[in-house]
C-alpha cells in the first residue's frame, strides 16, 4: 500500500505511549496500536480528528502518501 501511517514520529516526539493516547482520546488501543505499527487498513474520519486534535497538527502529519518502487 502506498500510504503510511506516521503516528509513532508524533507519539514520540510528544513522548506519548499508547495508554497516553488512548486516555487522551477515547480511541480503542487497538486502533492506535495498529496505526502506530502501520498495520491498518482504514482510518476513519472520527480517528483523523481525535488525532489531528490532539497533536495539533493535519492530516498529512499523520498518514502520508508514497510511491512503490
Amino acid at each position: 500500500m502506498a500510504i503510511r501511517s506516521k503516528l509513532s514520529i508524533l507519539m514520540g516526539t510528544k513522548r506519548y505511549n499508547i495508554q497516553d493516547v488512548y486516555e487522551k482520546t477515547g480511541l480503542a488501543r487497538s486502533t492506535i496500536a495498529n496505526l502506530y505499527h502501520d498495520r491498518t487498513q482504514r482510518i476513519d474520519y472520527d480517528t483523523l480528528d481525535k488525532l489531528c486534535k490532539l497533536f495539533e497538527c493535519s492530516v498529512g502529519d499523520i498518514i502520508e502518501f508514497y510511491e512503490e518502487i
